[in-house]
Protein backbone atom coordinates (compact mmCIF):
# COMPACT_ATOMS: atom_id res chain seq x y z
CA UNK A 1 0.00 0.00 0.00
CA UNK A 2 1.18 3.47 -0.65
CA UNK A 3 0.61 6.27 1.94
CA UNK A 4 0.09 9.77 1.29
CA UNK A 5 1.95 11.98 3.70
CA UNK A 6 0.96 15.48 3.40
CA UNK A 7 3.98 18.09 3.86
CA UNK A 8 2.61 20.98 5.58
CA UNK A 9 5.19 23.74 5.09
CA UNK A 10 3.67 26.24 2.90
CA UNK A 11 1.12 26.83 5.18
CA UNK A 12 4.38 27.67 7.60
CA UNK A 13 5.17 30.15 4.89
CA UNK A 14 1.65 31.71 4.51
CA UNK A 15 1.99 32.62 8.65
CA UNK A 16 4.98 33.73 8.83
CA UNK A 17 4.80 36.22 5.76
CA UNK A 18 2.17 37.94 7.79
CA UNK A 19 2.95 37.00 11.38
CA UNK A 20 0.59 35.18 14.28
CA UNK A 21 -0.79 32.21 13.82
CA UNK A 22 -3.08 32.11 10.73
CA UNK A 23 -3.34 29.86 9.11
CA UNK A 24 -2.63 27.41 12.04
CA UNK A 25 -0.32 24.38 10.88
CA UNK A 26 -1.71 22.36 13.17
CA UNK A 27 -5.24 22.80 12.48
CA UNK A 28 -3.97 21.92 8.76
CA UNK A 29 -3.17 18.70 9.99
CA UNK A 30 -6.35 17.49 11.80
CA UNK A 31 -7.67 18.49 7.85
CA UNK A 32 -5.81 16.49 6.50
CA UNK A 33 -5.60 13.46 8.98
CA UNK A 34 -9.40 13.86 8.68
CA UNK A 35 -9.37 13.16 5.09
CA UNK A 36 -7.71 10.39 5.18
CA UNK A 37 -3.86 10.96 4.91
CA UNK A 38 -1.73 8.73 6.28
CA UNK A 39 0.76 10.39 7.82
CA UNK A 40 2.42 14.51 8.28
CA UNK A 41 5.78 15.39 6.77
CA UNK A 42 7.38 18.78 7.84
CA UNK A 43 10.76 20.06 6.74
CA UNK A 44 12.15 22.64 9.08
CA UNK A 45 15.00 24.73 7.89
CA UNK A 46 17.60 26.35 9.97
CA UNK A 47 16.28 29.64 8.90
CA UNK A 48 13.51 29.59 10.28
CA UNK A 49 11.72 30.15 6.62
CA UNK A 50 8.66 27.51 7.38
CA UNK A 51 8.16 25.00 10.13
CA UNK A 52 9.35 25.72 13.28
CA UNK A 53 10.43 24.13 16.34
CA UNK A 54 7.82 24.50 18.24
CA UNK A 55 5.71 23.35 15.01
CA UNK A 56 7.43 20.10 15.11
CA UNK A 57 6.40 19.44 18.63
CA UNK A 58 3.34 20.56 18.10
CA UNK A 59 2.63 17.96 15.36
CA UNK A 60 4.86 15.55 17.17
CA UNK A 61 2.05 15.89 20.08
CA UNK A 62 -0.91 15.42 17.46
CA UNK A 63 0.43 12.51 15.32
CA UNK A 64 1.44 10.46 18.58
CA UNK A 65 -2.12 11.16 19.94
CA UNK A 66 -3.47 9.59 16.55
CA UNK A 67 -1.08 6.88 15.84
CA UNK A 68 -0.56 8.52 13.00
CA UNK A 69 3.35 8.58 11.31
CA UNK A 70 5.51 12.11 11.81
CA UNK A 71 8.20 12.14 9.26
CA UNK A 72 10.74 15.07 10.20
CA UNK A 73 13.18 16.10 6.63
CA UNK A 74 16.25 17.75 7.41
CA UNK A 75 19.94 18.27 6.23
CA UNK A 76 21.99 16.42 9.21
CA UNK A 77 25.30 18.21 8.48
CA UNK A 78 23.53 21.78 9.38
CA UNK A 79 25.08 23.05 12.54
CA UNK A 80 22.37 24.64 15.11
CA UNK A 81 21.64 27.97 15.61
CA UNK A 82 18.72 29.92 17.33
CA UNK A 83 15.32 28.74 17.49
CA UNK A 84 17.08 25.44 15.26
CA UNK A 85 18.66 23.24 17.55
CA UNK A 86 19.98 21.05 14.35
CA UNK A 87 18.21 17.72 13.36
CA UNK A 88 19.39 15.06 15.61
CA UNK A 89 18.52 17.12 18.60
CA UNK A 90 15.32 17.96 17.25
CA UNK A 91 14.68 14.23 16.31
CA UNK A 92 15.35 13.27 20.02
CA UNK A 93 12.81 15.48 21.44
CA UNK A 94 9.92 14.78 18.83
CA UNK A 95 10.93 10.99 18.39
CA UNK A 96 9.25 10.73 14.64
CA UNK A 97 8.62 7.62 13.21
CA UNK A 98 10.88 8.55 10.44
CA UNK A 99 13.56 10.73 9.77
CA UNK A 100 14.24 11.96 6.15
CA UNK A 101 17.93 13.34 5.29
CA UNK A 102 18.45 15.60 2.53
CA UNK A 103 21.65 17.03 1.27
CA UNK A 104 20.40 20.68 0.68
CA UNK A 105 21.73 24.09 2.11
CA UNK A 106 20.40 27.54 3.29
CA UNK A 107 20.58 28.84 0.39
CA UNK A 108 18.72 26.70 -1.77
CA UNK A 109 14.93 27.62 -2.76
CA UNK A 110 14.13 23.67 -2.15
CA UNK A 111 15.65 20.21 -1.72
CA UNK A 112 16.69 19.52 -5.72
CA UNK A 113 18.66 16.65 -5.48
CA UNK A 114 19.91 13.76 -3.58
CA UNK A 115 22.96 12.75 -1.92
CA UNK A 116 25.96 11.46 -3.40
CA UNK A 117 26.51 8.34 -1.50
CA UNK A 118 30.35 7.58 -2.85
CA UNK A 119 31.28 11.03 -1.40
CA UNK A 120 29.06 11.40 1.33
CA UNK A 121 29.11 7.72 2.80
CA UNK A 122 31.62 8.67 5.71
CA UNK A 123 29.83 11.20 6.89
CA UNK A 124 26.20 9.97 6.73
CA UNK A 125 26.84 6.64 8.69
CA UNK A 126 27.27 7.59 11.88
CA UNK A 127 24.61 9.64 11.73
CA UNK A 128 22.20 7.12 10.07
CA UNK A 129 23.12 4.85 13.60
CA UNK A 130 22.33 7.58 15.63
CA UNK A 131 18.95 8.57 14.22
CA UNK A 132 18.06 5.09 13.95
CA UNK A 133 19.43 4.81 17.88
CA UNK A 134 16.34 7.15 18.55
CA UNK A 135 13.75 4.61 16.97
CA UNK A 136 13.26 6.37 13.53
CA UNK A 137 13.21 4.61 10.40
CA UNK A 138 15.65 6.86 8.04
CA UNK A 139 15.30 7.85 4.38
CA UNK A 140 17.59 9.24 2.51
CA UNK A 141 17.26 11.12 -0.23
CA UNK A 142 18.29 9.56 -3.99
CA UNK A 143 18.07 11.14 -7.91
CA UNK A 144 17.05 8.41 -9.90
CA UNK A 145 20.00 6.18 -11.50
CA UNK A 146 22.06 7.23 -7.88
CA UNK A 147 23.94 4.69 -6.18
CA UNK A 148 21.35 2.84 -3.43
CA UNK A 149 23.10 -0.10 -3.33
CA UNK A 150 25.20 2.51 -0.86
CA UNK A 151 22.52 3.84 0.78
CA UNK A 152 22.18 0.72 2.23
CA UNK A 153 25.43 0.39 3.45
CA UNK A 154 25.41 3.32 4.75
CA UNK A 155 22.21 1.99 6.87
CA UNK A 156 19.04 3.42 5.30
CA UNK A 157 15.92 1.74 5.70
CA UNK A 158 14.78 3.34 2.59
CA UNK A 159 15.51 5.96 0.20
CA UNK A 160 13.21 8.56 -1.16
CA UNK A 161 13.47 9.29 -5.15
CA UNK A 162 13.71 13.06 -5.65
CA UNK A 163 10.81 13.35 -8.24
CA UNK A 164 11.85 16.87 -9.43
CA UNK A 165 12.77 15.83 -12.97
CA UNK A 166 9.74 13.41 -13.53
CA UNK A 167 7.26 16.36 -13.14
CA UNK A 168 9.30 18.65 -15.60
CA UNK A 169 9.35 15.82 -18.21
CA UNK A 170 5.77 15.01 -17.25
CA UNK A 171 4.97 18.54 -17.85
CA UNK A 172 6.39 18.57 -21.03
CA UNK A 173 4.97 15.77 -22.27
CA UNK A 174 8.15 13.50 -22.29
CA UNK A 175 8.02 11.62 -19.26
CA UNK A 176 9.22 8.52 -20.90
CA UNK A 177 12.92 10.47 -20.87
CA UNK A 178 12.97 9.77 -17.28
CA UNK A 179 11.03 6.73 -16.16
CA UNK A 180 12.88 3.92 -17.08
CA UNK A 181 15.65 5.72 -14.48
CA UNK A 182 12.90 5.77 -11.89
CA UNK A 183 12.03 2.10 -12.21
CA UNK A 184 15.23 0.86 -12.59
CA UNK A 185 16.32 2.70 -9.66
CA UNK A 186 13.06 1.19 -7.80
CA UNK A 187 14.15 -2.36 -8.16
CA UNK A 188 17.66 -1.78 -7.32
CA UNK A 189 16.64 -0.25 -4.17
CA UNK A 190 14.24 -3.08 -3.29
CA UNK A 191 16.43 -5.94 -4.27
CA UNK A 192 19.08 -4.25 -1.88
CA UNK A 193 16.48 -4.59 0.78
CA UNK A 194 15.41 -0.64 0.93
CA UNK A 195 11.88 0.81 1.07
CA UNK A 196 11.46 3.18 -1.67
CA UNK A 197 9.32 6.63 -0.62
CA UNK A 198 9.00 9.40 -3.87
CA UNK A 199 8.39 12.89 -2.68
CA UNK A 200 8.80 16.42 -4.84
CA UNK A 201 6.56 18.36 -7.04
CA UNK A 202 4.29 15.28 -7.39
CA UNK A 203 0.40 16.35 -8.05
CA UNK A 204 -2.92 15.18 -8.70
CA UNK A 205 -2.06 15.55 -12.62
CA UNK A 206 1.14 13.26 -12.60
CA UNK A 207 1.26 10.90 -9.41
CA UNK A 208 -1.06 8.62 -11.00
CA UNK A 209 0.88 7.95 -14.02
CA UNK A 210 3.93 7.87 -11.59
CA UNK A 211 2.71 5.22 -8.92
CA UNK A 212 1.60 2.98 -12.14
CA UNK A 213 4.98 3.00 -13.87
CA UNK A 214 6.84 1.70 -10.53
CA UNK A 215 4.57 -0.64 -8.95
CA UNK A 216 4.94 0.05 -5.28
CA UNK A 217 6.06 3.00 -3.31
CA UNK A 218 5.76 3.00 -0.14
CA UNK A 219 5.21 6.13 0.60
CA UNK A 220 4.70 9.80 -0.88
CA UNK A 221 5.70 13.07 0.50
CA UNK A 222 3.39 15.66 -0.76
CA UNK A 223 3.20 19.26 0.12
CA UNK A 224 3.85 22.36 -2.39
CA UNK A 225 1.36 20.84 -5.24
CA UNK A 226 -1.37 19.54 -2.68
CA UNK A 227 -1.29 23.10 -0.99
CA UNK A 228 -1.20 24.82 -4.68
CA UNK A 229 -4.73 22.69 -5.61
CA UNK A 230 -6.26 23.25 -1.86
CA UNK A 231 -6.74 26.95 -2.34
CA UNK A 232 -9.11 25.89 -5.57
CA UNK A 233 -11.27 23.28 -4.33
CA UNK A 234 -10.39 23.17 -0.37
CA UNK A 235 -7.56 21.13 1.94
CA UNK A 236 -10.05 18.01 2.81
CA UNK A 237 -11.40 18.11 -0.84
CA UNK A 238 -8.19 17.81 -2.26
CA UNK A 239 -6.13 15.28 0.55
CA UNK A 240 -9.18 13.00 -0.36
CA UNK A 241 -8.88 13.05 -3.96
CA UNK A 242 -4.34 12.23 -3.72
CA UNK A 243 -5.79 9.19 -0.90
CA UNK A 244 -8.28 7.95 -3.58
CA UNK A 245 -5.00 7.63 -6.27
CA UNK A 246 -3.01 6.30 -4.11
CA UNK A 247 -5.52 3.90 -3.24
CA UNK A 248 -6.40 3.33 -6.48
CA UNK A 249 -2.49 2.64 -7.69
CA UNK A 250 -2.02 0.38 -4.64
CA UNK A 251 -4.89 -1.71 -5.36
CA UNK A 252 -5.59 -1.77 -9.33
Amino acid sequence: MTRLSVNLNKIAVLRNSRGGDAPDVGRAAKVCLDAGAHGITVHPRPDGRHIRTPDVHALAALTASRGIEFNIEGNPFAPPRPGYPGLLALCEQARPAQVTLVPDGDGQLTSDHGFDFARDAAALSPLVDRFKQLGCRVSLFADAGSDVEAARAIGADRIELYTGPWADAFAAGVPQTVLPAFVATTERARRAGLGVNAGHDLSQTNLAAFLDALGRVDEVSIGHALIDEALYDGLDTTVRRYVRIVDRTSTG
